[in-house]
């Protein structure tokens, strides 16, 4: 097995969040795990990225040139990222804020309403949350127990009060795509 993800948004959007969750939930799992995120200008409000290796085997390189996912938050996202997927890939699409479709015939897509969900749980910023969801239960490669956990791990302390609220969002992604 090996996943090549794409993970991208505007900064603050929390797509380096999901793509760490992802590396530690894979690494929790027994996989070999990269993450490798991309900082700068793009964190003023611009489009920040960052890649995941998710492998059964080692891994040569974090660097990968075609991915077999895409996770795109907003559509400069979209627009930058798609033709870098596999045939056969799969493209994860906030449809909240990307009014674009996926133009690839050969690329499953997949349309999570991240915004709505968020809305719905009480907090704007949990899309994030959703979106990881979503990826979860499409792909289903990762136990949603371990991504749980990974959530709970990564608001410990004075965050603690958010868990439920991710967990939340979360489980709902997950379930607008069984």
């Amino acid at each position: 097995m090996l996943k090549r993800i794409i993970i991208s948004g505007f900064g603050g959007q929390g797509g380096l969040a999901i793509g760490k969750n992802l590396a530690e939930a894979g690494m929790a799992a027994g996989f070999h795990v990269t993450w490798a995120p991309s900082y700068g200008p793009e964190m003023r409000g611009g489009t920040a990225n960052c890649s995941v290796v998710i492998s059964s085997g080692p891994i040569g390189s974090p660097v990968f040139t075609a991915s077999t996912e895409l996770i795109a938050l907003n559509e400069p996202s979209l627009e930058k990222f798609e033709a870098g997927v596999r045939s056969g890939g799969a493209v994860f699409v906030n449809s909240g804020v990307v009014t674009a479709r996926v133009r690839r015939e050969d690329l499953t897509a997949c349309y999570v309403p991240c915004s709505q969900i968020a809305e719905e749980v009480g907090n704007p910023k949990v899309g994030n949350m959703a979106m990881l969801g979503a990826y979860v239960g499409r792909t289903g490669f990762l136990k949603p127990e371990s991504i749980e956990a990974m959530i709970a791990h990564m608001f410990a302390g004075s965050k603690a009060a958010l868990i439920p609220l991710n967990i939340e969002a979360f489980r709902r992604g997950m379930a607008c795509v069984r």
